[in-house]
């Protein structure tokens, strides 16, 4: 894998930046989008490329506004010659959610249609985009983020489990017909992540006080436990697994179930 190059979305904090590192620290390029805070996005890149002695780069990127991936692609031909690797992990939250984010009866369109264009709208441009280009050198991986809120019921998550539902429907479908370029479709599906975004809840000591009390390994989901996930399914030892959803939630949906 080393002299590969992974695209990432979202990768200033979280799931996306540790990706970014875990992948980095594999000898593998790294492009990466940011939402907003371009300093901190080159911080990152300057800090990969010294610490791991390979490319990185960022672009701006607003996934609300999904078809703009192919201006930031044409971007990233300049920078890096090949694309292997494509993981859609950039989410929204705050006041691009509000009517998505909440229980059943107070949810909104617009919210729900923020939070669809956000997984759904942008995972399908993002791998279309690299899979174009993942064409010309093979094949490659592509891997939608999704979660484990579409398998067990959290509270005030109706708006996103049942979008990331939609997206992982979407992966089987991209894994059929990308078959035969040679690239890989799948999903990792995480439990509660200790990450800002889960921290944006309204119920987040609460959520974090049930995820570890239900694991059976009395612990919280870090976003390495899903950036090993993700390099696995990138790897040559995944090179039979597709079409499929990978969950990492520390046993906390068995447990919910029971």
């Amino acid at each position: 894998m080393r002299g590969n190059t992974l695209v990432v979305s979202g990768a200033t904090k979280g799931i996306g930046k540790a990706i970014a590192y875990k992948f980095a620290q594999n000898g593998i390029n790294v492009a990466f989008t940011y939402n907003s805070n371009k300093e901190e996005a080159e911080k990152i890149a300057k800090d990969l490329e010294d610490k791991y002695k390979i490319k990185a780069r960022c672009y701006a990127l607003n996934i609300l506004e999904p078809e703009t991936y192919k201006d930031m692609y044409k971007e990233l031909d300049k920078d890096f010659d090949r694309v292997d690797y494509f993981i859609s992990n950039a989410m929204i939250y705050g006041r691009a959610v509000v009517g998505g984010y909440g229980k059943f009866m107070r949810l909104k369109p617009r919210g729900m249609n923020n939070i669809y264009t956000a997984t759904v709208n942008a995972f399908v441009i993002g791998a279309q985009e690299a899979a174009k280009r993942m064409e010309k050198v093979g094949g490659g991986s592509i891997i939608s983020m999704s979660s484990t809120g579409n398998l067990t019921y959290i509270e005030n998550y109706a708006g996103h489990g049942t979008n990331k539902a939609a997206v992982e429907a979407m992966v089987k479908y991209a894994a059929t017909e990308l078959g035969e370029m040679n690239i890989r479709v799948n999903a990792v599906s995480g439990g509660p992540i200790d990450t800002d975004a889960l921290k944006a809840f309204t119920n987040y000591e609460e959520v974090k006080a049930k995820t570890i009390a239900l694991s059976p390994l009395s612990k919280m989901g870090q976003p390495e436990d899903i950036a090993g996930a993700c390099l696995f399914l990138c790897s040559p030892d995944a090179s039979w697994i597709t079409a499929q959803t990978l969950v990492v939630d520390g046993g906390t949906s068995f447990q919910s179930a029971c």
